[in-house]
């Protein structure tokens, strides 16, 4: 699947906004992350390629750029999962320092998103299922709302 790279929506907050504050080149971690994010949940087709039945992968670039502009973008960003999912600062794409490079660092918060688990709060809330990876969890999510608003 190519990725197409949409723009931010929302230059103020979400993921965009976060890494500002951090002082990051925004252009450049928005490529990074929305690439990073295709890669990782295209690697779990059940739950992104199988998400509804009748349009599979539809808005699957809007999917991305809606999580990154999302409340859980800024998170992302900004190192603060949603309670009881990880230790705070774990999973920081801004996190800059300790020798990381910017792709270093989005690789890395990936990964830990990957590696969480969607918990049975989020599932009661937002309907994900539960188990699920959390970074696949929420661009499910985000497809399903970008369907549900077309």
């Amino acid at each position: 699947m190519t990725t197409t790279i949409l723009p931010t929506t929302d230059q103020t907050w979400g993921f965009w906004g976060s890494m500002g504050h951090a002082g990051a080149d925004q252009s450049q971690a928005w490529a990074l992350a929305t690439t990073a994010i295709a890669k990782a949940t295209d690697g779990t087709p059940e739950a992104v390629r199988h998400a509804t039945t009748a349009s599979p992968l539809l808005n699957a670039d809007r999917r991305l750029r809606d999580v990154l502009d999302s409340r859980q973008g800024r998170h992302f960003a900004d190192a603060e999962p949603a309670p009881a999912i990880g230790p705070r600062g774990q999973a920081k794409a801004s996190e800059l320092f300790n020798g990381r490079t910017l792709a270093e660092a989005v690789d890395a918060a990936v990964a830990t998103w990957m590696a969480w688990k969607i918990d049975k709060q989020t599932q009661r809330e937002y309907g994900i299922p539960r188990g699920l990876p959390y970074l696949t969890g929420w661009v499910v999510h985000h497809q399903i709302q970008a369907e549900m608003t077309e």
